[in-house]
């Protein structure tokens, strides 16, 4: 079943104008601000015949709870995300080597978002997200991934264990960052078929899906920190991956 959330800030918005712009149902807008940003929105909002509204700052901080809003903000559809049997036909179809990520319970918002970022930054083929303990795409989550959210084929599964079982039944090797393990991410051959699988904040990848996986590999650490945060591991990981597929 479809959703609306409220999302906020210009490069968000944008990026949702310039990609779904049949999902934006009306545009709530600063009253006052005459700029050219606001104006180039307007233009997009006439075009698109999106309705629009102005008021006043005061009133745009409490409907975002105190967020940069940067005065504006859009109601928009979420339409509900496609799970596992879509996945499988869309790998199927795929026409060259996949990158796949997938996150195991990742719970913070803005976590989340950064991560759909780094994925879309770094050219993966679809993003693979829990239904049950993962956060929930909102706002945001929205406004972190700076529009990635609406380039990204984004799939939401009940059972992790199944879908990776499925992904190796089509000859994709998984594998799974574990800080744990000795075995590191730059001895790993990521130009292949591959899903990198990316666990949640402070506990990891859960024990079921650590123990599905073809393999587990770590980031080499050299400072005095244990580990770094899902985002950033996710980010390193995928453009380990991106190198290795340029290279």
């Amino acid at each position: 079943m479809s959703k609306t959330i409220q999302i906020y800030g210009f490069h968000g918005i944008e990026a949702q104008l310039n990609a779904n712009p049949e999902c934006v149902l009306k545009v709530t807008l600063q009253s006052g601000r005459e700029d050219r940003r606001i104006s180039e929105v307007v233009s997009q909002l006439d075009d698109h015949q999106i309705s629009y509204s102005y008021i006043d700052k005061s009133k745009l901080d409490r409907l975002t709870k105190g967020e940069v809003h940067q005065g504006i903000i859009a109601d928009i559809v979420l339409p509900p995300l496609p799970g596992q049997d879509a996945l499988i036909k869309f790998v199927e179809s795929l026409n060259t080597k996949p990158l796949l990520l997938m996150l195991d319970s990742v719970q913070d918002p803005r976590n989340l978002g950064a991560c759909l970022r780094s994925a879309n930054a770094a050219g993966v083929d679809c993003v693979i997200i829990n239904k049950d303990g993962s956060a929930p795409i909102n706002a945001l989550v929205h406004k972190t991934s700076a529009g990635a959210l609406n380039q990204l084929k984004v799939f939401q599964v009940t059972n992790l264990v199944r879908t990776i079982k499925a992904l190796q039944d089509l000859s994709l090797w998984v594998v799974g960052l574990d800080g744990d393990t000795k075995s590191s991410i730059y001895q790993l051959n990521l130009a292949e078929p591959s899903v990198l699988v990316m666990g949640t904040e402070g506990k990891g990848l859960r024990k079921l899906v650590k123990n599905t996986c073809d393999q587990l590999v770590k980031i080499p650490m050299h400072g005095n920190v244990e580990s770094l945060n899902v985002s950033v591991a996710t980010g390193i990981a995928l453009f380990e991956a991106t190198r290795q597929r340029e290279s």
